[in-house]
């Protein structure tokens, strides 16, 4: 027998709840068992009785909210099956962040994969995006608008670089949030043959010594703590992107303001941050790669969730696939940036 998702996937105020497995994916308020996608705090929250997930992600929500996160953590390998009431369910490559998966669900033979947050373009920090064939298909929608094409990371940092060469003596400050959008920075940076110190706000330091210890190759990273002007002059400096404009980025005097985000492809955008050098630079998918991906699953139903939801589910229609908005409330955009400054401001 193959059963239609919404007879065991459902729409609740706590998130997405999976009927016969007993669970929540990435649910935004505290629920008895919660299976989580990734470590961002719009997805990742901690009171939740149970929670399972990537070790990467266990880890990174310890170090963002401390051991005592959840009641118990169960961490789950990366395609090893797990069954949970009367459903079999599997972790696979989700490309978003460090440790980010997509969630296979399969109950009486139909196969339903939530994508939480993903990512399909090359980035040297994490595992990369895994086509995983469905009946149902959960697509974020972020950057759901054909406006939205990514360029290859290593374009843009080659423009940060070329920047830096032409005003030597004048700190470039890089807002990057401080998950998985820092580190792919600084991994980018190094792999164009950047190898001199990097300063890094003290909202980035423990996520980044998180993913040195995964073996993530960041190079030399120094805290920018009670340093001053003359000292960062010509330099990189990393800070989360609320920190750009407030009284923390004023002792460094001129800056150029450089700001890492798949929304830097609108200039309204970057004019209104008064960012001086847009990178764009995403770790969501874009238009091609969502619709690409939607096709590449096989699934003849797709639900969409936060993001431009419309415009995906149109271009569904066009192809023919039946598809419908889950108007999904509690999750960000990209970085989820007003929770993430939430967290960085605890940090």
């Amino acid at each position: 027998m193959i059963t239609r998702a919404d007879q065991f996937m459902t729409l609740r105020p706590e998130g997405l709840y999976c009927v016969p497995g007993d669970f929540f994916i990435d649910p935004v308020q505290p629920v008895d068992r919660a299976v989580i996608t990734h470590g961002h705090a719009d997805h990742a929250r901690p009171g939740h009785g149970s929670v399972l997930a990537t070790a990467e992600t266990l880890m990174i929500m310890a170090v963002r909210y401390g051991a005592n996160f959840a009641g118990t953590t169960q961490s789950a390998d990366l395609s090893d099956v797990i069954t949970l009431g009367d459903t079999r369910i599997s972790l696979h490559p989700a490309g978003h962040v460090l440790g980010s998966a997509q969630v296979l669900v399969e109950h009486d033979g139909h196969r339903l994969v939530a994508s939480g947050d993903y990512k399909r373009h090359s980035d040297p920090t994490v595992t990369p995006f895994e086509v995983v064939s469905c009946d149902t298909f959960i697509t974020e929608a972020t950057f759901g608008l054909p406006v939205f094409r990514h360029p290859p990371g290593a374009d843009e940092v080659a423009k940060l670089l070329t920047s830096l060469e032409t005003f030597p003596e004048t700190p470039h400050l890089v807002g990057a949030y401080s998950l998985g959008k820092a580190q792919r920075v600084i991994a980018e940076i190094r792999a164009a043959g950047y190898d001199a110190q990097i300063y890094l706000h003290g909202a980035m330091e423990k996520l980044c010594a998180f993913y040195q210890s995964q073996g993530v190759d960041l190079g030399a990273l120094v805290p920018v703590a009670g340093l001053k002007a003359k000292d960062v002059a010509g330099q990189i400096v990393l800070c989360p992107p609320g920190s750009m404009a407030d009284r923390w980025s004023q002792k460094f005097g001129e800056t150029i303001t450089c700001f890492a985000s798949g929304w830097m492809r609108v200039r309204a955008r970057a004019r209104q941050r008064g960012v001086e050098l847009p990178l764009v630079m995403s770790d969501h998918a874009d238009w091609d790669d969502l619709c690409a991906t939607i096709l590449d699953t096989g699934a003849n139903e797709i639900w969409v969730t936060h993001g431009q939801e419309d415009g995906l589910v149109h271009w569904c229609g066009t192809q023919g696939i039946d598809a419908q908005p889950l108007n999904m409330i509690g999750y960000g955009d990209e970085g989820d940036e007003g929770a993430e400054q939430a967290v960085e401001a605890s940090s």
